[in-house]
């Protein structure tokens, strides 16, 4: 059976060791998150996810969601339990501002504690990550009676949320959504129509579901410029909060689905149900992005949380399983065999691993922290350039972290051999559960196009050109230091890479647009490569000042050192690559009519 250990020490490095947490004291909320309370977070979030959350997990997977004739949804067994304690600690609202129930702690610490939960249990965590998102929607476009509410409950977890987009007809296309909203003249109005793909929508752990769901009302402009936002409860609201009659939303089916079985993904119909607009009329896509990036960010953690659940399981059985001889002779002399974890091809696979979720999770922690700094800075241009970043860091952290989330989990299947194959292991469940997180909040060649076609030149490339700065002067500040050549002269080189790329594109894709379109994923995980480079190189630089000190991490310090030159020697000289394929244009890709395929 899997076994999961929340990396509690390697969190604390990055957040103490690597960002410096306790320089930004001067934001609101950060005061209070001290160096021994965000131990205590993380510690106590780590017990949850490893005693609460993750023993249900495999089950969750095996019995799945099961649908009532009536529409009511019953989530698998012990999940309401787990929920309810999860719920009872205050979780949801940890970084939720005080005033609506929330501990107003760092969104940082929101997303340390995110990864151990979802590598637990990433199908039960989806239930509140929808609702987190779904607060965070109402916060921003929300009116004040609105805020009142909803938000104290969905804070404290009795009621939950969701965002409805997607329609059979209608994925990535917005604008082509065909339901309805008809004002009742009541300050309401009557939404009416199907959404699919519905994650969360129906369930038995909380006494209301608060979705949010796009509409156009009716004669409105076609296309994305007529589509409102409105919140739809399953229970309408009575005046003194209480919940009251049930509203003509329904589940009218469960999808069948290839993982996260333990996830009510619905099939939602409403039937002239009560909606209550927010924010303004055909503004609805405005608010709704805040929830969508809240959402994306959500969805990269998912592909280092299983990554990381799976490599942990992956060295496990490479400890443990015996097969053949070590190519440089017997390392276990007094068994039949020695362990797998002696073979090189074995090691280039858990390195692999090991290197990309160790810095997948400094970009992680490193992406929230700049949207602390955003969100809470006084400084405007401060808020600004964190802002900057936190946008062109959004679609990388997606597309990459869950396209190689995936791709270790397969990995990390493959260790196992036969038994990787075999379900009560449960290796193959990380595989399905991994799969999705490539396709929802915008499938991953939707990311590269928004970072290709949108972001590098929002605002005369305003962003980037700050990416850039900062990772070579980080090299430049370092270049006299003979320990850190191994590492910033493989970024400086991936940088490299990574600026020609971009030049490219400015000279060869407005004429063609084509060409960025046949380079764009190419092009993100490129991006992702210098960004996790980058965090290699600063994670270098901390665990060589700190050996220098006489820390007494000895060993775990020197291992993140010898995973970083992995990084570099292995992984870093894949950027010649992507730059390759990017600068071969889209003339080969394009030649080819339609019907020869």
């Amino acid at each position: 059976m899997p076994v999961y250990k929340a990396p509690v020490a390697d969190t604390l490095f990055v957040l103490k060791d690597v960002l410096g947490i306790e320089r930004y004291n001067n934001l609101p909320g950060f005061s209070d998150a001290t160096p021994e309370m965000i131990e205590a977070i993380a510690t106590e979030a780590a017990r949850l996810s490893e005693e609460v959350l993750f023993p249900v997990n495999h089950s969750g997977d095996q019995e799945g969601c099961t649908r009532a004739e009536d529409g009511a949804v019953k989530t698998p067994k012990g999940f309401k339990q787990a929920y309810d304690a999860y719920r009872e600690g205050g979780w949801i609202g940890l970084a939720v501002p005080e005033e609506f129930g929330g501990q107003g702690l760092p969104y940082t610490l929101h997303a340390a504690v995110g990864e151990y939960t979802s590598a637990a249990n990433m199908a039960l965590m989806m239930y509140p990550g929808l609702t987190q998102g779904a607060i965070a929607a109402i916060l921003v476009h929300g009116s004040d009676e609105q805020k009142q509410t909803y938000l104290p409950k969905m804070v404290e977890g009795i009621w939950s949320g969701t965002m409805n987009l997607t329609e059979p007809h209608c994925g990535t296309d917005l604008g082509l959504l065909r339901t309805k909203a008809v004002p009742k003249g009541d300050g309401s109005y009557k939404i009416s129509g199907q959404k699919i793909f519905i994650s969360a929508g129906e369930h038995d752990m909380t006494d209301n579901i608060v979705h949010l769901v796009l509409a156009r009302i009716e004669g409105a402009p076609a296309g994305t410029k007529g589509i409102s936002l409105f919140i739809v409860p399953k229970f309408l609201v009575n005046e003194d909060g209480s919940v009251g009659a049930r509203n003509s939303v329904v589940c009218g089916a469960i999808e069948h689905k290839m993982g996260i079985h333990g996830n009510a993904t619905c099939v939602m119909n409403y039937d002239e149900a009560t909606g209550y607009l927010i924010g303004a009329e055909n503004k609805g896509l405005n608010a709704m992005f805040v929830m969508m990036n809240e959402a994306r960010l959500g969805v990269g953690l998912q592909g280092l949380a299983i990554a990381e659940i799976a490599y942990q399981n992956a060295v496990a059985y490479a400890k443990d399983r015996l097969q053949g001889r070590a190519l440089s002779g017997p390392k276990a002399p007094d068994k039949a065999a020695d362990p797998i974890i002696v073979h090189p091809d074995i090691r280039r696979t858990l390195m692999t691993i090991k290197a990309f979720n160790e810095a997948g999770r400094a970009f992680m922690l490193w992406t929230a922290l700049k949207s602390d700094i955003a969100h809470r800075s006084s400084d405007e241009k401060e808020r600004q350039a964190a802002d900057d970043l936190l946008g062109l860091a959004t679609p990388i952290l997606k597309g990459v972290m869950t396209d190689k989330g995936f791709d270790h989990a397969v990995m990390a299947q493959q260790v196992y051999g036969g038994h990787g194959y075999i379900e009560e292991w449960g290796m193959s469940q990380y595989v399905r559960d991994a799969r999705i997180a490539m396709i929802y909040e915008g499938a991953n060649g939707i990311q590269a196009l928004d970072l290709v076609g949108r972001k590098l030149a929002l605002n005369g490339g305003r962003a980037v050109m700050a990416a850039f700065k900062e990772i070579g002067d980080f090299c430049e500040e370092n270049r006299a230091n003979e320990q850190m050549a191994p590492f910033t002269k493989a970024l400086k080189k991936g940088l490299n890479d990574l600026q020609a790329s971009t030049m490219w594109f400015m000279q060869n894709a407005m004429a063609k647009p084509d060409n960025a379109g046949a380079g764009s994923t190419d092009y993100m995980h490129l991006f992702g490569l210098v960004m996790l480079g980058y965090m290699w190189a600063k994670m270098a630089k901390s665990a060589q000042d700190l050996l220098a000190a006489g820390d007494e991490r000895t060993d775990f310090l020197n291992t993140k050192l010898a995973t970083a030159r992995f990084y570099m020697d292995k992984i870093m000289p894949e950027t010649a690559l992507r730059k390759t394929r990017i600068e071969a244009g889209s003339d080969t890709l394009m030649e080819l009519a339609a019907e020869a395929f």
